[in-house]
């Protein structure tokens, strides 16, 4: 890389950071609370009814699902709101004139909803410390596993952007698609607990495999084996980004 396109990159990364940063109490705490909520709920008033998983505390089963669905969610809206106000208010024709490879664009912009979604799973982590203590089985895995959906939902963001046309567009995939899945995604249960039809029909939805993946990491148990987790992360994500790559390279949606 080149030192002007990374001076570029730099630049976008920073205008993002700030973004998010400089309004930290709507976009940083919202999701914590939410979190804590789900933990207080589900973890100490729930959990003790539901007893125990696969030789864990319900509230312990539950964290690594909650840590990583608020990194799902958060790097998603960051990178789908942020790219669409350039588009509407025009700015991003500055970046499409200007000698920036559209790798850069879409690293630059994938990069401020990663380190969005990071803030906060770290920030969800330190408050489950307040419910359960910490239990880790392989950092390696975890931070793997949490760098790459918050790349993959990050790039998913900027997709929906894309293809937005209107404000309103840009809640539609989260509320009709992402919720759905998330909550059929193994957050809140095993699919161990589910008839055998349902835990095949499950098998469908990637975000059983992050989940999965992501407990393996703190508590070494998992609904479906770790290397389809990686496989199924690192599809995704080559998937997304050369679409993106193809959409934004001949101004679909961008040049109108």
């Amino acid at each position: 890389m080149t030192a002007i396109y990374w001076i570029a990159l730099k630049s976008i990364w920073s205008k993002e950071i700030n973004r998010f940063a400089r309004i930290w109490i709507q976009t940083l705490m919202p999701p914590v609370m939410t979190m804590t909520l789900y933990f207080i709920i589900f973890g100490n008033l729930i959990g003790p009814r539901v007893g125990e998983i696969q030789g864990f505390h319900y509230m312990q089963f539950i964290v690594p699902g909650l840590i990583m669905m608020s990194v799902m969610t958060n790097s998603y809206a960051n990178v789908a709101s942020s790219f669409f106000s350039a588009k509407f208010q025009r700015n991003i024709e500055e970046l499409l004139v200007a000698p920036v490879p559209t790798h850069i664009i879409i690293a630059g912009f994938v990069g401020g909803g990663t380190a969005r979604g990071l803030c906060v799973g770290i920030l969800v982590t330190l408050v489950s410390l307040l419910f359960v203590p910490l239990h880790v089985h392989n950092w390696i895995i975890i931070a793997t596993t949490l760098l790459c959906t918050a790349i993959l939902f990050s790039l998913g963001g900027l997709l929906n952007a894309v293809f937005a046309r209107t404000f309103d567009d840009i809640s539609l995939a989260p509320t009709f698609v992402l919720t759905p899945l998330i909550y059929l995604g193994g957050v809140f249960y095993t699919l161990t607990v589910l008839p055998t039809f349902w835990q095949d029909v499950s098998k469908i939805n990637p975000i059983i495999y992050m989940i999965s993946g992501f407990r393996f990491g703190f508590l070494g148990i998992q609904d479906v084996p770790l290397v389809f987790t990686f496989i199924v992360l690192l599809a995704f994500i080559m998937l997304f980004y050369l679409i993106l790559w193809h959409l934004i390279e001949h101004g679909y949606g961008l040049r109108t």
